[in-house]
């Protein structure tokens, strides 16, 4: 069996559910399960509906009814609404969903665990018009809510993980589906834990479900359908030419992501890291497209690159003392520092007597400040931006010699260096205003010279 999960841009309208029905019914013979995010907008409608509730008490779901009854009357499906069959609750979910509205709009209050359960309904109601067309163009399917798919949560509210029990009730509750020739559609980024309370499993939430799922049921493949031809060699928003990546590993994958590609958040590909199966990245709008294959194990490539990315808008902090001279609880200090206030450190560079770090900017860092000041001299330098390389760590030297020599040929101050632990990524810091000029230049001199995707250097399909 495959999993294949769609996102909120490709379930937009009654046209993409149209089109992604198209590209499920072309791999009916692998056994499909779908996970699906809410159609669209449908998330920022429903914190927008919440936001209204809180303030002046206004209870409204016109953004949200009508997204949804536009999608079922285009798809010829608004009389199956409250009959048997995927959409027999609608209505119900409806009248449930203003019913909460009302009850935050009484108590003014919205805490994690109402927050999550309002969250649920964007994802319950579109796995419900999914199945629904795809049974109405003779497609057995099953709308199935998470819970109902065997996805038990603990009861973190907004961040919830899945609990070990997942793994066994996933198959049980799937394998007589795909057995019987049944597509499960799943909802994504939701749970339940077990006290029957609705979480949501936080940032990539309908990724991972898709690969815990692809992971319990030993999956052949688990595909993730975007609205990107894949992985690509830098962001082309910044690289009019930047290329899809054939294929990387998945420690490749997790640095990109979270040094700013926006394809897979890193946790959602740990279900299966640990099984060692593959995640293809496809792109709904562009179905023939070959996508990035994630996978255990490094393959041959033509250069010593993946993928350039870079992120903005990042705050350097310099320390500096002579006290680190053999003291060992110096960092232990520093790092305590952050971890009270719950700041997160993204690149760390230390030498005999200094350690500089890197922040996200939305942190306000005077307090913090004034605690690092007693034990080392402090500098805070806003407005920087971290380009990071990820490619073969065998070639690592070449990489930074090209790097930086890119860097002084545009007279660009390399500003903070730092090569990750898992040896794949190199990431260096310039000013904002720097980075997509080194960017551009960067994918110029590592990539412009290389064959397309899918062809040798002699220029024979590889």
């Amino acid at each position: 069996m495959i999993v294949m999960k769609f996102g909120g841009s490709s379930l937009a309208n009654a046209e993409r559910i149209r089109r992604v029905a198209d590209i499920v019914r072309d791999q009916l013979a692998r056994k499909p399960a779908l996970v699906l995010s809410a159609m669209g907008d449908v998330t920022d409608y429903l914190l927008e509906a919440a936001g209204g509730a809180l303030k002046n008490g206004a209870v409204s779901l016109a953004p949200i009814e009508d997204l949804h009854r536009n999608a079922l009357r285009e798809l010829g499906l608004e009389g199956a609404a409250g009959k048997e069959g995927p959409l027999k609750d609608f209505y119900s979910l409806l009248e449930e969903l203003k019913n909460l509205l009302v009850g935050i709009s009484l108590v003014r209050e919205l805490s994690d665990r109402m927050k999550d359960c309002l969250l649920s309904f964007g994802e319950r109601l579109s796995v419900r018009i999914m199945a629904a067309w795809l049974e109405s163009t003779g497609v057995r399917a099953a709308a199935l809510d998470a819970w109902d798919a065997g996805i038990v949560s603990d009861s973190n509210f907004s961040a919830a993980e899945a609990a070990g029990e997942s793994r066994d009730l996933i198959p049980k509750a799937l394998n007589p589906l795909l057995d019987a020739g049944t597509v499960p559609v799943i909802t994504g980024f939701i749970a339940k834990d077990k006290n029957g309370n609705i979480t949501t499993l936080g940032r990539g939430g309908s990724d991972l479900s898709a690969t815990i799922i692809a992971a319990a049921c030993g999956a052949e493949e688990a595909q993730v359908w975007k609205d990107v031809d894949g992985i690509l060699t830098a962001d082309p928003r910044v690289v009019v030419n930047a290329r899809p990546v054939e294929t990387v590993t998945y420690d490749e994958a997790a640095e990109l992501a979270y040094f700013g590609a926006q394809v897979l958040h890193p946790r959602a590909m740990l279900p299966c890291m640990k099984t060692g199966i593959p995640v293809l990245v496809k792109n709904s709008f562009n179905p023939l497209a070959p996508g990035t294959r994630i996978v255990p194990s490094p393959c041959v490539k033509p250069g010593p690159v993946r993928a350039i990315t870079s992120r903005k808008n990042v705050t350097l902090v310099d320390l500096a003392s002579t006290r680190m001279l053999g003291q060992y609880g110096f960092l232990e200090g520093v790092f305590s520092a952050f971890a009270r206030r719950r700041i997160s450190v993204d690149m760390v560079a230390t030498s005999e007597v200094s350690v500089s770090l890197t922040l996200d900017a939305a942190h306000d860092l005077e307090e913090l400040r004034g605690e690092l000041e007693k034990i080392a001299s402090v500098e805070i330098k806003t407005g920087k931006a971290i380009v990071t390389i990820v490619g073969d760590v065998r070639r690592s030297s070449e990489i930074l010699a090209r790097s930086f020599r890119t860097c002084e040929i545009l007279g660009v101050p390399v500003q903070m260096v730092s090569q990750g632990a898992s040896k794949v990524n190199i990431s260096f810091i310039v000013d904002d205003t720097e980075a997509a000029d080194v960017v551009n230049a960067l994918h110029g001199d590592f990539f412009d010279s290389l064959p397309p995707p899918g062809e040798g250097t002699d220029g024979e399909k590889a």
